[in-house]
């Protein structure tokens, strides 16, 4: 883990970047660092872990499972993402489970001074409605295609949604897609997937380049 103090660390989340110095040092002094192996859970959907986990490093995946053990993929964090304010807020247990994809660094910040800084940072406390507000946004879109589209619809979605922009401004997903987790997005079997993506790929909606990312063509998104 970064030898960067608490303090630097905390100016580098932009959740915590509209903090006075004192206000700050006051989180800094709060938050502890911690370090999850890949596989392992950051929070358990069904329990509480009263504290806010920020993203350093690495990568985790957020997911909800039914009694059958059958896992759907919600979204995928990266750094700078935090996960458990809703918990926090209404005393809840935690809706879905976070589970680290590598090894991922957190900053762990407990439910008081979590309490505490929200009064006395009306910046903060917007930066985490607005964050609650998008990730209501995400779950809106979930249910819309997973209640109007067909598999070839949440298949362009989840891609498109997944994809950045490259240098040349076109649309990549740069690591190798999982039929495995894009079927645990949608909602489809594994197979369905699959064939779903090699149709794409020769309808030319979608190319895989050789180094095993994606490139995205504009027309895919006449599909999602």
């Amino acid at each position: 883990m970064s030898m960067l103090s608490n303090l630097e660390l905390i100016r580098r989340v932009p959740l915590f970047s509209m903090l006075t110095p004192s206000q700050a040092e006051s989180v800094a002094d709060a938050v502890i660092k911690r370090r999850f192996k890949r596989g392992e859970l950051i929070v358990e959907q069904g329990k509480k872990s009263n504290a806010l986990f920020i993203i350093l490093t690495g990568r985790a995946r957020v997911l909800t499972t039914d009694t059958r053990g059958r896992e759907v993929i919600l979204a995928n964090l990266s750094p700078g993402d935090y996960i458990g304010e809703m918990s926090l807020i209404d005393n809840e247990p935690h809706s879905a489970s976070v589970r680290a994809e590598v090894q991922t660094d957190v900053l762990m910040l407990g439910r008081v001074e979590f309490a505490r800084c929200l009064p006395e940072n009306t910046s903060m406390a917007y930066a985490v409605m607005k964050g609650l507000v998008q990730r209501l946004r995400h779950a809106d879109r979930k249910i819309e295609s997973l209640a109007l589209m067909d598999v070839y619809g949440r298949v362009a979605r989840a891609l498109i949604e997944a994809s950045e922009q490259d240098a040349e401004g076109q649309s990549v997903i740069r690591d190798k897609v999982s039929r495995q987790d894009l079927a645990k997005m949608v909602g489809a079997s594994r197979e369905m997937v699959s064939r779903v993506m090699k149709d794409l790929e020769e309808r030319g909606y979608i190319e895989t380049m050789d180094n095993n990312s994606v490139l995205i063509k504009e027309r895919l998104s006449s599909l999602g």
